[in-house]
């Protein structure tokens, strides 16, 4: 496990765009909101940050925006969210803030985002500094798991969310309660190689940049493959009584990437 929080304090003035994915925050994550809240802060003292990206699942089982934007005012007062997206947007009078959905929170849309002036983006998503840099999620390089890739391509159709959009919010929560138990149960029966990205798959994908990052795999690492660099964000977990808020990678445009964040 890297942990990259030094960048923050012994190159504030370097650091003009932040990655960050699959931090899962809900309400039965406090210590993680916490942590991220505190990335947050952090962020917003940086004195040249143009750019933050959460690159998918941000959120752990997002039903749909209604969930919360139907909430009274007391009731959005003691939801977890609430303190989130209000450090979110003071962030947004300084820092571009972009969102990507993952495969936990894909029925996000842009009436969320525009609670903290963020924009939903759509994968993959490329970003042109010094290279050319694509971005996803990472769960469509995966496709040696067949089975998952089918379910995502029926799960995520624009008519099927549309129409499960449509659906009684209580009913919602429990068809999220399924998706995630399902997710729980492929992961101790399936192959870690299958969950993987496939190599195929990720060489198509850097054919068109010159550096691919992503999540999705929980596998934080920087890979050198066909001459150019895979960077995988690690997930946001709870070691002992430690949070590691992991970010991913962070770009200084006059700056080696690789240099950077393995410094």
């Amino acid at each position: 496990m890297q942990n990259f929080d030094h960048l923050l304090t012994t190159r504030p003035h370097e650091i003009h765009t932040v990655f960050v994915s699959d931090l899962h925050l809900s309400d039965s994550t406090p210590a993680l909101n916490q942590a991220f809240l505190v990335l947050l802060k952090d962020l917003t003292a940086l004195p040249n940050l143009q750019r933050l990206f959460i690159l998918g699942d941000w959120l752990d089982g997002w039903i749909g925006d209604d969930d919360y934007l139907s909430l009274n005012d007391d009731e959005k007062q003691t939801h977890f969210l609430t303190p989130i997206l209000t450090a979110l947007k003071n962030l947004s009078f300084k820092t571009n803030i972009y969102v990507m959905h993952g495969n936990r929170d894909f029925t996000i849309r842009q009436s969320l985002c525009d609670i903290f002036h963020g924009k939903l983006i759509k994968e993959p998503y490329f970003l042109k500094l010094d290279k050319t840099y694509r971005l996803e999620h990472g769960d469509r390089l995966c496709t040696d798991d067949a089975h998952y890739q089918r379910y995502r391509k029926i799960i995520q159709n624009p008519i099927i969310s549309w129409f499960l959009l449509k659906q009684p919010l209580a009913k919602r929560r429990k068809l999220a309660q399924k998706i995630k138990q399902k997710s729980q149960d492929d992961k101790t029966q399936k192959s870690t190689a299958i969950m993987d990205v496939n190599a195929l798959a990720v060489k198509n994908a850097l054919d068109t940049c010159d550096v691919l990052i992503h999540g999705h795999t929980h596998r934080p690492y920087i890979h050198i493959e066909y001459t150019k660099q895979r960077i995988v964000l690690g997930d946001w977990h709870k070691d002992g009584n430690t949070i590691h808020a992991i970010i991913g990678a962070v770009v200084a445009d006059e700056l080696d990437l690789w240099e950077f964040i393995t410094s």
